[in-house]
């Protein structure tokens, strides 16, 4: 990985108008572990779809916080199916009966907001990284989602030293529009992320400290 941080400037470059897959297939020769994480919002089934093109037995993390909608599970069974994912399924340790009834679902402005969002998202996060030690990890970043993402690329790395791919960063909606058309793959809009109050505010996944 020591070479790919010192031109990483230059690679990005390089990969800018390289297809998905090409960057998936690129990224998958410089490691020795690749996983793709999804939370199944909308557009997830691009990159599982890009990644399992290429490597179609790839560890797929699905983080699930347990407030997702009906929608959002109907949809993510389907593209499980249609794409015969591997999951390997996170949960919270706490029910979210249990956590509704201490805490409910804190404002960003509650003092219960940060360990809310440490129980549904950030500790089964951390637990799937433990388990499969990945140096690749493939996600959906994209740029002007958020003003952190913003600062990234199609490759960065996180303070893990793990590298981190998002071979759609360049895309608009309308682009991934148009790549799920192209593949026949379903999206679902009835999304709910608890954790975020604004749809441009940042999980809290990208910017963890190992």
């Amino acid at each position: 990985m020591t070479a790919i941080k010192e031109n990483l400037e230059e690679l990005n470059l390089e990969l800018r108008n390289a297809l998905p897959e090409q960057i998936v297939r690129w990224a998958l020769k410089q490691g020795n572990k690749a996983i793709v994480t999804t939370n199944f919002r909308p557009y997830e089934a691009a990159i599982l779809h890009a990644c399992t093109q290429v490597s179609p037995a790839i560890d797929v993390i699905w983080c699930d916080t347990g407030y997702n909608t009906p929608n959002t599970y109907k949809c993510a069974q389907q593209i499980i199916d249609q794409l015969n994912l591997k999951i390997d399924l996170f949960v919270p340790q706490q029910t979210s009966a249990f956590r509704d009834a201490l805490m409910g679902i804190p404002s960003v402005e509650d003092d219960n907001h940060t360990e809310f969002t440490r129980q549904v998202k950030l500790e089964p996060f951390q637990r799937a990284m433990q388990k499969h030690r990945p140096d690749i990890w493939f996600t959906n970043l994209r740029k002007g989602q958020t003003a952190l993402r913003d600062k990234l690329d199609i490759l960065s790395f996180g303070s893990d030293g793990v590298l981190k791919v998002s071979p759609f960063y360049y895309y608009s909606d309308e682009d991934l529009d148009t790549y799920l058309l192209e593949h026949n793959l379903p999206n679902e809009f009835k999304y709910y992320d608890p954790t975020k109050a604004l749809e441009n505010r940042e999980c809290g996944l990208h910017t963890l400290v190992k």
